[in-house]
């Protein structure tokens, strides 16, 4: 199954989820009044630490603000996060398309969370697993000296 891309377009920039990256872009003259002339962000999904959504009402907008190693987000609240380049804003009927990106990469962080939690077995564990088998009379000693030439990449 391919992996989707998906796009929410907020108040001030766009929202890309791509399998790998989160995009955000900046276009239109709001963009430009509150981040200037800034290329497109591109943050890894494995990199996200923290993802904060505030949820638009009536009166006021919302947005998605990602934190990150090394990133600098700010803290104010709405506020602050006109100006934050890790924020987009959204109003009330661009909300459900931000709920649908969040969901999707909280999806991909536990992907990624999965995939590196993964059990790494290194070559010289292989090798002496393969040794304690000789010694209990599994593995005859050419069999254990060929699995381990092929383990050493010889």
């Amino acid at each position: 199954m391919a992996e989707e891309e998906f796009s929410a377009k907020g108040i001030n920039g766009q929202l890309t989820v791509k399998p790998q990256l989160v995009v955000i872009s900046r276009r239109g003259i709001l963009a430009f009044a509150t981040q200037g002339l800034k290329g497109d962000k591109e943050i890894r999904i494995d990199q996200i630490s923290s993802i904060q959504l505030k949820r638009a009402g009536m009166l006021t907008n919302g947005y998605i603000q990602f934190s990150f190693l090394g990133g600098a987000e700010t803290k104010g609240g709405l506020f602050d996060a006109v100006s934050d380049e890790n924020t987009v804003m959204f109003n009330i009927s661009q909300q459900p398309a931000f709920l649908k990106a969040k969901e999707m990469i909280e999806a991909g962080i536990e992907r990624s969370r999965r995939a590196t939690s993964a059990p790494q077995v290194s070559v010289a564990d292989e090798i002496t697993k393969l040794a304690q088998l000789v010694e209990q009379g599994f593995l005859t000693r050419e069999e254990f000296e060929a699995k381990k030439k092929q383990l050493l990449g010889l």
